[in-house]
């Protein structure tokens, strides 16, 4: 979405504040404010994780947070919201969801549309999209609400959800790494377009590694 509600705005800017105030009181708290700020972003889709896991990043260059504990931090984050997600969807169901969406949508940052889009992906790619969808930002929040409503088991939801989200949480990461305090400037001039970004980057590292190996495993089965 291209809008945000004042309030959720006065949010989404004093989040990265806050977890800079954590880190120079105690790392420990740094990276659980981190954590918070990917499991908010989850419950409300307008808080981008393109301010907070870049952000974290940038205090990975700075020496002052670890990757491990960083990229753990936001992952544990993500996951929990999705999983709050799903049990959404599998609670209230397609109808009574969309119900509450049309009238209270504002309140979470979306609508029945988005709603009925997340399940056309579900309908259409099946499991799949719950690995995938963590990767798309137009729907990465939501993808979690049809697995609930078909009622997909749990194992492999968490299972492909963590493995997508960890990608995510990774890659925005080491984008903060690399760009430093640029990252968040990039990404607050492109605005909603930011994250299709993140979303190219990722497509981008993932044929950097998938080809060479690709081309050595097709030498080594010519040689044979």
């Amino acid at each position: 979405m291209d809008w945000m509600p004042p309030d959720l705005g006065s949010l989404a800017e004093g989040l990265p504040r806050l977890i800079l105030e954590g880190v120079d009181r105690n790392p420990l708290l740094g990276y659980g404010l981190i954590a918070i700020a990917m499991l908010l972003e989850n419950l409300i889709p307008p808080i981008p994780s393109e301010l907070i896991m870049p952000l974290g990043g940038v205090l990975v260059a700075e020496g002052r947070l670890a990757l491990l504990p960083v990229v753990l931090a936001g992952l544990l984050g993500t996951v929990l919201g999705a999983w709050f997600w799903y049990w959404v969807g599998r609670l209230l169901r397609a109808d009574r969801l969309a119900a509450w969406l049309g009238s209270r949508g504002h309140l979470v940052g979306f609508g029945p549309g988005s709603l009925a889009a997340s399940q056309a992906w579900f309908g259409r790619h099946g499991a799949a999209v719950v690995f995938w969808g963590r990767l798309l930002p137009a729907i990465r929040t939501l993808v979690s609400v049809p697995a609930g409503i078909e009622s997909m088991p749990q194992g492999p939801f968490l299972l492909w959800t963590t493995a997508g989200s960890l990608i995510w949480v990774l890659v925005l990461t080491l984008v903060g790494m690399v760009l430093g305090s640029r990252a968040a400037e990039l990404f607050a001039a492109l605005g909603p377009i930011s994250g299709w970004l993140s979303a190219s980057v990722l497509l981008l590292l993932g044929l950097r590694t998938m080809v060479p190996w690709l081309s050595s495993k097709w030498q080594r089965l010519r040689q044979s």
